[in-house]
């Protein structure tokens, strides 16, 4: 039996052509539905991103000093428990007068919290601040965060600022207050004609360094709205003690934080 070489070859180098046009189809076609999905999914993302229904445009910030006192019999105080608090008012916007489902709030809640740089002196804290309390050093111990806090929502015309309570048209902020006890005790001051008081200048009289009190944390907003759908946005906040003019030593330092906070609808 003879074989007809040149036919051999023939097929041979037909074969191998074939398996290599298949081959690069395949790559060709993998490519494609690869680029199909990755431009649905940065398109499913910006429309989301797009319909920035509810925002954080907008966070202040009132930093103050606070303590217990003994005045001494030899014309000295001495300072106890010495405490630097921090009132943080996020301020939610739902970018409308038009209310609707869409843009009214369901539920919202505070998760994930977390500390990523603490203070090198005292021990900090974050507790639900009444906002008729608001920059004042009035602190609930039954108001301390120690997990997930749930806020109530109301539609009434009033609403108790003793709970956790937000309008669902988001006209009230949500009120946190960072709390740093303990920062100095048993600190001993000279009287003197001018009286102590009980504000950020105390850091100063019992010689803390604002390098040591600086913090930051994170947490994550949680909301539904009215049509049943979720969305959530991370907030990041640095305590803030001063500026290039003024800082928490005057008295009291108040700082406003515009950030460009958009909610992420995940469900």
């Amino acid at each position: 039996m003879k074989f007809n070489i040149k036919k051999i070859c023939f097929f041979v180098v037909f074969t191998i052509l074939v398996f290599i046009l298949i081959f690069l189809c395949n790559i060709v076609y993998t490519s494609f539905i690869s680029k199909l999905f990755f431009e649905n999914y940065i398109d499913s993302i910006s429309n989301k991103e797009a319909n920035k229904i509810f925002t954080i445009d907008k966070i202040v910030l009132f930093s103050s000093c606070n303590a217990d006192s003994t005045i001494n019999s030899n014309s000295t105080t001495t300072i106890n428990n010495l405490t630097q608090y921090t009132d943080i008012a996020v301020f939610i916007n739902n970018s409308t007068d038009d209310f609707s489902a869409e843009n009214t709030l369901k539920s919202v809640a505070i998760k994930d919290f977390s500390f990523n740089t603490t203070p090198s002196s005292g021990t900090p804290n974050l507790y639900y601040k009444n906002l008729h309390n608001f920059a004042t050093p009035n602190i609930v111990e039954e108001n301390l965060i120690s997990s997930d806090l749930d806020f109530s929502v109301s539609s009434k015309d009033e609403i108790d600022y003793n709970t956790p309570t937000l309008f669902n048209n988001c006209a009230n902020p949500i009120t946190l207050s960072y709390v740093n006890s303990g920062i100095t005790n048993n600190y001993t001051i000279e009287n003197t004609d001018n009286a102590i008081v009980y504000d950020g200048s105390l850091l100063k009289k019992c010689n803390i360094l604002l390098n040591d009190l600086k913090c930051n944390f994170s947490f994550t907003v949680y909301i539904e709205n009215n049509l049943g759908q979720k969305f959530k946005c991370p907030v990041y906040i640095s305590i803030p003690l001063e500026n290039d003019s003024s800082s928490i030593y005057d008295g009291n330092y108040t700082y406003t934080y515009n950030p460009n906070y958009s909610f992420l609808m995940y469900e």
